[in-house]
């Protein structure tokens, strides 16, 4: 189980490093010119769709929920070892989870920001 628990960890871990130039570091499509208000803007937008944290209340409550989930799971499969690798793999799969809808929220941010700003996004 904790070698199930530890590549869970990893698989975590790159699938958040591999969003890197998404969520608030989108770019998206625009009809129109990129000068220098756009170049802004996006930079302003981009500030601004960061304020939704990865650890925000949502990924918290899923995290936890799951956490104590594989707990129950793992208690009845293998004891309190299993107790224990189930609240961590249960914590860290509902935690991403809920952490790479936040990824979509923050690009839905700078395409909203930018739309307001009269910028014609396309994608």
């Amino acid at each position: 189980m904790k070698l199930r628990s530890l590549g869970a960890a990893a698989i975590a871990a790159v699938s958040l490093c591999a969003c890197a130039n998404t969520g608030a570091d989108y770019a998206p499509i625009v009809d129109g010119l990129k000068d220098i208000t756009y170049t802004q803007d996006l930079a302003e937008c981009r500030v601004l769709a960061k304020q939704r944290s990865y650890t925000n209340g949502d990924v918290k409550s899923d995290a936890l929920l799951s956490a104590g989930i594989g707990a129950v799971a793992g208690g009845v499969d293998e004891g309190v070892e299993g107790a224990i690798g189930g609240l961590i793999l249960g914590g860290l799969i509902g935690g991403s989870g809920r952490a790479w809808e936040t990824q979509d929220e923050r690009k839905e941010v700078v395409v909203e920001c930018l739309k307001l700003r009269g910028h014609r996004v396309v994608g």
